[in-house]
């Protein structure tokens, strides 16, 4: 794997650094037009599934739970292709997972880089 995965917002400035920049939520960021994204990718099929993010609906209380889910969900055949071609974009970039929610560290982006850097 490369160096470095990291997860940020993906409201905040791009840097040099960032390599690969991937966007990994289901749904589009609020109010950012798509040219000021500065994305290489928006992989929607590694997001979690529908009803996993209402059911987080971003609580920190449920994280845990959350994370366990999600994990589980990496390993389905719905997210194979994704999580392959992500882990394809690690082993030659820096990678940055970019995702609209708040508290990134309770994020899929957070539970994402983790794993990928695991190499699970």
């Amino acid at each position: 794997m490369a160096e470095q995965i990291t997860y940020r917002r993906v409201y905040e400035d791009t840097a040099p650094r960032d390599g690969k920049r991937v966007l990994v939520d289901r749904v589009w960021p609020r109010g950012m037009r798509k040219e000021d994204a500065h994305l290489d990718e928006w992989l929607r099929d590694v997001a979690p599934s529908s009803a996993l993010r209402k059911w987080y609906g971003h609580i920190p209380g449920r994280f845990a739970e959350f994370r366990r889910r999600y994990l589980a969900e990496l390993r389905d055949a719905g997210h194979r292709e994704a999580t392959a071609h992500l882990r394809d974009l690690a082993a030659h970039d820096p990678l940055v997972l970019l995702t609209a929610t708040k508290d990134v560290d309770h994020s899929q982006a957070a539970v994402l880089a983790n794993w990928l850097e695991e190499g699970r």
